[in-house]
């Protein structure tokens, strides 16, 4: 099978070399003028906002049926996800320009989303399938103004699938591949006068590597197999075209095997993770103002066992992790243009969030730790947007937080940009961000009740050229971002005092290019290259200051080129590669007690797609063959990464 698999990428890759995305002509035909909803919280075109924003369409998503929603995610510009090509079951650390994993919000419709019961929050993104998602933007730079807190770096918003057109539709992908790899999913969704549905079903079952290099050659390995699988339900009411009623209920469930750390096997430590969500968005037109008002339920539990029975890596016997999470969110605002050119978007949202934590280990060090604790916060927030007939447009707005551990956090945002002739939009964004501290960092046994929020002030400028017939759209965008009060756990060897302190300033900067060349009708190139640099600032218990370069395990530079091509009306092929640039990255050595430092290579990864279609495109076939070089890198130190790895399967719509 293998032979057969690297015969057919001799034939694509021949045909046509590419980078990162596979991309049809089509997708990238709309540029400036392609609508978004992320950056103003209303539907709005691309060319009236100064925001940086990065659309992954349908289309796209289609061509991705061989990768999970990080793979794709790691193939824009800016972002890189520790643990992208590891363990399937391998958590998935979003860096987005270099920032802090915990300062990228994701949003699912518009909805943030967050996992209470976490040390830094991060909604962890294996609890989304890429089959259930319609359409992806990624918003970046800081957007704290409309979304709260989390959105330093910028916010990845998930669209999920919508209903079509007929009374009854359908859709369905099942692929097999390499590491007995099972993908599968299946929906239903149609309207009918007032009311339309959508509800889909995914599952990933793989029986994955060794999770862990294998550095002293140990005998006893294992296989972390890892298993998913989501539903989602959409329901829509409209009795007329002034008001709505959208309810609905996502579900999730991860388990699988994971071992102890950087190059520490475990052949008996599992862990189980169930993530849902449930809620209603309501839209009430009334002359040219709309209101709207939505509730979200967001509940997530993780469990993580290890009966040290087969294998014994720590120091305990047995340990029993249980930790759930949940936060009730009500936001409420308005859009109203106020004039011709000026439109206003306010509102107001309440937030209440419980943590309950168990933790036992035998022999106990120790009481069992327990936490059940909640903190409740309330925002006010509004944005003037002003698009002239000139070309000039600006969005400035800002908010203000009232969180019940804490004083009041004011944020702000002033977007400019100018669009010259429907060809060349320079823009400038000068932003402020805010992360708030989690209730397992207020209130575990290292919780500290006198933290203040993460700052962050960031500045981005750049130019985006758009030419005639479409053909050629690039941009590029510089940036600058100050974070001060970081999070940092201290611990006193003195004392052996151990709690989380605002303490640290971090500062990173960078720049991201992007252009995407259309020579034809059938063919897409698309090239990418990111630089993020960064140090953190931290004081000294004497009061001086030492700084020094802390992106770990993130690239300072990236690039990628890809080339897709519609060869005939049913067959469409890519070719993709991918360079990363070396890592300075740290592990913790169980031997000695001690943090290592090393320094991961760069490499270089080449990627193929191909698909069929048959039946009035209604039926594809499909491909994908990664890493076809085989090349053996790593993402993090101490843990493995898939190599060559195949797969193929069906697509089909109704």
């Amino acid at each position: 099978m293998k032979k057969s698999f690297f015969v057919l990428a001799a034939v694509v890759f021949s045909i046509r070399l590419s980078a990162q995305n596979e991309q049809s002509p089509s997708d990238t035909a709309k540029g400036l003028d392609e609508v978004i909803v992320s950056a103003n919280k209303y539907p709005n075109k691309t060319s009236l906002t100064g925001k940086v924003v990065t659309i992954i369409p349908q289309e796209q998503i289609e061509k991705s049926s061989g990768k999970d929603l990080s793979q794709l995610l790691a193939e824009q510009a800016g972002i890189y996800i520790g643990g992208t090509n590891s363990n399937p079951g391998k958590d998935k650390s979003i860096y987005l320009r270099g920032g802090y994993v915990s300062h990228t919000l994701i949003t699912i419709d518009g909805i943030p989303v967050y996992d209470p019961s976490g040390i830094g929050g991060n909604f962890d993104i294996r609890n989304l399938s890429l089959t259930n998602i319609e359409r992806i933007e990624i918003l970046k730079g800081s957007q704290s103004t409309l979304y709260g807190s989390d959105a330093i770096n910028g916010i990845i918003n998930i669209i999920t699938r919508k209903p079509g057109k007929k009374a009854l539709g359908a859709n369905g992908t099942v692929s097999y591949g390499s590491y007995e790899t099972i993908r599968g999913n299946a929906g239903v969704n149609g309207r009918s006068g007032f009311f339309d549905y959508n509800a889909s079903f995914a599952y990933h079952n793989s029986k994955g590597i060794n999770e862990t290099e294998n550095k002293n050659n140990n005998p006893v390995t294992d296989k972390d197999n890892y298993k998913q699988s989501s539903f989602q339900l959409n329901i829509g009411y409209r009795p007329s075209d002034k008001f709505s009623i959208q309810p609905f209920f996502r579900f999730g469930k991860l388990s699988g095997d994971i071992d102890q750390g950087a190059y520490t096997d475990e052949l008996d430590y599992t862990y189980n993770q169930k993530s849902w969500q449930a809620g209603v968005k309501n839209e009430y037109t009334l002359g040219k103002t709309k209101f709207n008002l939505l509730y979200n339920y967001n509940n997530i539990s993780r469990l993580y066992i290890d009966d040290s029975v087969k294998s014994r890596n720590g120091y305990d016997t047995y340990s029993k992790g249980d930790y759930s999470g949940s936060e009730h969110l009500i936001d409420a605002y308005i859009h109203t243009p106020l004039n011709k050119i000026l439109k206003l978007t306010a509102g107001t949202d309440f937030r209440f969030t419980n943590i309950n934590y168990n933790y036992l280990s035998l022999p106990a060090w120790g009481p069992p730790a327990v936490i059940d604790t909640t903190v409740n916060q309330q925002s006010i927030y509004s944005a003037l947007n002003l698009n002239t007939p000139s070309g000039f447009n600006v969005e400035a707005g800002g908010r203000i937080n009232f969180h019940s551990a804490y004083k009041n956090q004011f944020v702000f945002n002033f977007n400019p940009s100018y669009l010259l002739n429907s060809k060349i939009k320079i823009f400038a964004n000068l932003s402020s961000g805010y992360k708030t501290p989690t209730l397992y960092q207020l209130y575990s046994e290292y919780g500290n009740s006198s933290l203040k929020p993460e700052t962050a002030l960031t500045a981005e400028a750049g130019v985006q050229y758009y030419s005639p017939g479409k053909k050629l759209n690039t941009r590029i965008t510089g940036f600058i971002r100050n974070v001060k009060n970081v999070f940092t756990f201290y611990y006193d060897a003195a004392t052996f005092t151990s709690m989380y302190i605002n303490r640290d300033k971090q500062e990173d900067y960078g720049f991201e290019w992007e252009a995407t060349y259309n020579p034809d009708t059938k063919t897409s190139i698309r090239a990418l290259f990111s630089f993020t640099d960064g140090n953190i600032t931290t004081q000294t218990p004497a009061g001086k200051d030492t700084t020094w370069f802390n992106l770990l395990r993130r690239p300072k530079s990236s690039f990628s080129i890809n080339v897709g091509r519609q060869f005939t009306p049913s067959f469409y092929a890519s070719a993709n590669v991918s360079i990363i640039g070396k890592r300075e990255d740290a592990y913790f050595d169980s031997n000695t007690f001690s943090t290592v430092p090393v320094t991961l290579k760069s490499y270089t990864l080449i990627d193929l797609y191909a698909e069929y279609a048959f039946s009035k495109k209604r039926l594809k076939l499909f491909t994908e063959l990664r890493n076809i070089t085989n090349t053996k890198y790593f993402e993090i130190a101490g843990f493995n990464t898939l190599r060559f790895n195949g797969y193929g399967g069906i697509r089909f719509t109704l």
